[in-house]
């Protein structure tokens, strides 16, 4: 099927005001470190506060992991809340969906205060099965779902052109477009005197007596704080680095008639996950996206699982199978041995360096919800409920231990296997990397940093380009 190979909400949105490199040294209160949507939400709730911040983006604002997602802003995270309620308690539950709440609210309240069109669309969103032997799973997520504060229930109803075992409805949730927003972002911190810098790639990050970032061309910021909203941190403590997995999904969107269009969000972990939203298009039709086919970076095989991914829209979406143009891209998320966010310092003591990471495929409202937090910890300001829950020192469970080991073990052998006879190694810390034919490039399954075909950094943690 005839298509092409870029994120609608690139594509989709004004250029905006270019923001030059870095090239001079600077000071500062805080560097962030990353114009992602929890980069700059960090650098909204600073500046506000009265710091000086400088931002610092590799390549272009919202180019990363946020103009790659789906859009979808809601705080049904798959079925988290019944592990959640498990595995910490209702009170823990109900503090996490509180954070993800607010943060839908801040993204209206910021888009009526700047005059923002971020294409925002109050919509329900689903979590659903079809498979009858997973839909007590789903009904018990909407119980704990509810007893954290959501508006959610049970239905077995979704809109969808084909039948459920079950699913978690939340009503009045949010679909945005990413871009759109950050780019108005942007410009209101510009105008608060905020110094952005794309196309500026960190390589270093200093704490101790000289804090700070040093950039590819030699500029520095000496800054009291540093926040690394990269999504794979570029520097990372042993504890935090042992419990960080990486995982790409893959996105498929066509436009069809607005009758064809399901009107909520929905998901489903079934089949190696299954996405599905709509979002404006021209003509009054709509954009049907959906993502899935969650592996491992580097893994290979990605041309078959676009096709098995166009494969499902084709046959379960109406009017997706007629499309002349299938758009395809594909996002990276960080996910956590715990299934929690880490949001917070690496260190101890005042002054260091702060991550904001570990999605595991929520980046929007937990990266909204991550700016509140960081901000809150870097001003002295009383600190959310959450921030226990998601501080990157925290002790991990015992019984998340045999999952780290695995994925260490993997760790392990990729990194062996890149002394190897000719092997591409990463130049972040030696793992074997692997070819993307699909998207031309070379993938780290070990950290998920990314390099194009000529070798060229595309994606962190690495800093340096492939050795000939």
């Amino acid at each position: 099927m005839p298509g092409h190979d870029s994120s609608y909400w690139m594509e989709s949105a004004p250029p905006g005001t270019p923001r030059p490199p870095l090239t001079r040294d600077l000071d500062a209160d805080v560097v962030v470190v990353g114009a992602g949507i929890a980069g700059l939400c960090t650098a909204r709730g600073l500046a506000l506060a009265g710091c000086r911040v400088v931002v610092l983006e590799a390549g272009r604002i919202a180019a990363g992991v946020t103009g790659h997602t789906t859009g979808k802003l809601t705080a049904l995270h798959g079925l988290c809340y019944d592990r959640l309620r498990r595995e910490h308690g209702a009170e823990a539950a109900a503090r996490y969906a509180g954070a993800q709440r607010d943060a839908l609210d801040e993204v209206v309240r910021i888009c009526a205060e700047l005059g923002a069109d971020a294409w925002i669309e109050h919509r329900p969103a689903y979590t659903y099965a079809l498979d009858r032997r997973t839909a007590g799973r789903v009904r018990a997520e909407a119980a704990a779902a509810a007893a954290a504060g959501l508006r959610a229930s049970a239905v077995t109803e979704t809109g969808l052109p084909y039948p459920v075992a079950a699913a978690v409805r939340v009503d009045d949730q949010l679909q945005f477009h990413p871009r759109r927003f950050l780019l108005a972002l942007a410009e209101d911190l510009a105008a608060r005197g905020v110094r952005i810098h794309e196309d500026t790639r960190v390589t270093e990050v200093r704490e101790g007596p000289d804090p700070g970032v040093t950039t590819e061309g030699g500029a520095t910021v000496r800054a009291h704080d540093v926040v690394l909203a990269t999504n794979f941190p570029l520097r990372c403590p042993p504890a935090l680095l042992l419990r960080l997995s990486v995982r790409r999904e893959l996105v498929v969107a066509a436009v069809v008639e607005e009758r064809h269009a399901p009107y909520g969000m929905y998901l489903t972990p079934e089949g190696g996950t299954r996405s599905v939203r709509t979002a404006p298009a021209d003509g009054g039709r709509r954009l049907l996206i959906v993502a899935g086919e969650s592996f491992e970076p580097g893994a290979g095989g990605v041309r078959h699982r676009f096709g098995r991914l166009e494969a499902w829209a084709s046959s379960r979406l109406p009017g997706f199978a007629e499309a002349t143009d299938v758009r395809r891209w594909a996002a990276q998320d960080v996910h956590t041995a715990d299934g929690l966010p880490c949001v917070g310092p690496t260190g101890s003591g005042a002054g260091g360096v702060h991550v904001a990471t570990g999605f595991g495929g929520w980046g929007l409202s937990n990266g909204v919800a991550a700016g509140r937090l960081l901000t809150a910890r870097l001003t002295d300001a009383p600190l959310p409920g959450w921030a226990g829950l998601v501080d990157p020192r925290r002790h991990l469970p015992l019984r998340e231990y045999p999952g780290v080991a695995r994925h260490q073990a993997g760790v392990a052998r990729h990194y062996a296997a890149g002394f190897g006879p000719r092997r591409r190694r990463c130049t972040h810390m030696g793992c074997e990397l692997g070819f993307n034919q699909a998207e031309n490039t070379w993938e780290c399954p070990c950290h998920g940093s990314r390099f194009a075909a000529d070798g060229t950094v595309l994606q962190g943690p690495a800093t340096r380009p492939l050795e000939d």
